[in-house]
């Protein structure tokens, strides 16, 4: 028997999906949440084989629970849905650890097909996407300043996405991360870079590609006034 626990914050889409499951001889649905903070804490009572996790919850991200439940229980695959076909959620899913990836708009038989593929630890992700991924995150970076050593690959990739202008919500929904969880980040970064302000991050990732052409910010957002608390 397969167990199931879903994580979605509309009642009406878990109670659909859950229906249908219920209705496979070899699949059970062992519990429900509509929350980051239910999921966490439900999957660890009920240790399901399959967390279906919706992408976007009203506390956060599921990518960010796929990575909480891959790291306290990698006996756990989890299977990422939601409603959009985006690169940047998938190649996080796969840095997070997700088995799969599917859109909502999935029909029901390729749905439960797609979880009796990942309980049986078979990824459902394109091999190619997934070389792609460990590809940026372990080529090294070109820049010619020290302090860009010190990032990891998520913090180029943010650093990038500040450069462009975007806020932390925007940023969030770029990286499929949560607007705290990106407040949190950028305040780590400025750390390392020993900056206070993220539009001299900014300038900072610009000045420091090797053809990068100087970036002037024409203004300072609300964001700018991140650091120290994040």
């Amino acid at each position: 028997m397969i167990r199931i626990f879903l994580v979605d914050d509309h009642e009406l889409v878990r109670r659909g999906i859950a229906g249908m499951l219920e209705a496979e001889p070899d699949i059970e649905v062992v519990g429900e949440g509509a929350t980051v903070a239910q999921g966490m804490a439900r999957i660890a009572a009920t240790r399901p084989d399959v967390a279906l996790l919706d992408v976007r919850l009203p506390d956060g991200s599921g990518i960010d629970l796929c990575r909480e439940i891959r790291s306290r229980h990698p006996e756990i695959q989890c299977l990422m849905l939601t409603a959009y076909d985006d690169d940047d959620a998938l190649r996080a899913a796969v840095l997070a650890g997700a088995a799969g990836y599917v859109l909502k708009d999935i029909r029901g038989a390729g749905l439960v097909e797609a979880l009796r593929t990942v309980a049986s630890g078979r990824s459902l992700l394109d091999p190619r996407m997934a070389v792609k991924v460990v590809e940026s995150i372990t080529a090294p970076v070109l820049t010619t300043d020290p302090r860009m050593g010190s990032l990891t690959p998520r913090e180029h990739q943010m650093l990038a996405l500040i450069a462009e202008g975007l806020t932390n919500r925007e940023i969030g929904a770029r990286m499929s991360l949560a607007e705290k969880t990106v407040k949190n980040y950028v305040s780590v970064l400025l750390a390392k870079l020993g900056l206070h302000r993220r539009a001299h991050a900014a300038i900072l990732h610009q000045e420091s590609r090797p053809s990068g052409a100087r970036f002037i910010p024409s203004a300072e957002r609300a964001d700018d006034r991140d650091h120290p608390s994040g």
